[in-house]
């Protein structure tokens, strides 16, 4: 997009040219690339700055004046136009231009969207409102059932636990006695083997202490035959 300005390089009004150079000095300052067209030296110039300014932009006589500002071939505006969107920080807006990131023109553009895209955000959040039953019915319907079914599960392990220690409680009390038994049982046959070693050996004892005897009356008799011989 080329903006052009429509000057009249050889003009006497020292206001028109003081207006010129407001809105060639302002475009510079901003780095708005531009092209001057002379009026005053070029009549085609002239004659097509008169036939794009609309008619309700013309002054009475029906002849507009320099400064003329076009962006391609759509009218911006005059010089008084330009002022206004000067003072409010608008001239990009007033040519037709994106104002560059980090200028007034573009925080103030980020702003008015934010405000309105807000609005409409809230509009359609009110539009848009379910009640959280609705929206969480299906959702807690299937957190609760899982719930249930955990706790379910979790009855059924305790019981079972429970009926296993309790199993396991008869089992170790059917074996205790039996351990019991058993070990009253060793102790009675070793009560019965000892007795009977006792008994064996005082049998062993008389029958010895018996032996003895014999043999000492063995020897008296012979003992008593050799005297008598």
């Amino acid at each position: 997009m080329v903006i052009k300005v429509f000057l009249a390089s050889s003009s006497g009004s020292t206001a028109i040219k003081k207006k010129q150079q407001d809105v060639v000095g302002f475009l510079e300052a901003l780095k708005v690339d531009y092209t001057p067209l002379d009026i005053a030296c070029n009549e085609d110039n002239r004659m097509w700055m008169r036939q794009n300014v609309p008619e309700d932009k013309k002054p009475a006589n029906g002849i507009p004046l320099p400064p003329q500002i076009f962006n391609e071939e759509s009218y911006c505006g005059d010089y008084d136009t330009f002022f206004d969107a000067k003072e409010d920080n608008l001239v990009y807006t007033f040519l037709g231009l994106p104002p560059p990131p980090g200028s007034k023109e573009a925080e103030q553009a980020d702003k008015d969207n934010i405000v309105e895209n807000g609005t409409h955000a809230e509009e359609n959040l009110d539009d848009t409102i379910v009640p959280v039953e609705d929206r969480n019915g299906d959702s807690n319907k299937e957190v609760k059932q899982a719930t249930d079914e955990n706790e379910e599960g979790e009855g059924d392990e305790e019981e079972q636990e429970g009926a296993a220690k309790e199993e396991t409680a008869e089992t170790v009390g059917d074996e205790a006695p039996t351990v019991k038994e058993e070990e009253e049982a060793a102790v009675e046959e070793t009560d019965e083997v000892t007795e009977d070693t006792e008994g064996q050996a005082e049998e062993e004892e008389e029958q010895e202490e018996e032996d003895l005897q014999s043999e000492e009356e063995e020897e008296l008799r012979q003992l008593e035959e050799e005297e008598a011989e």
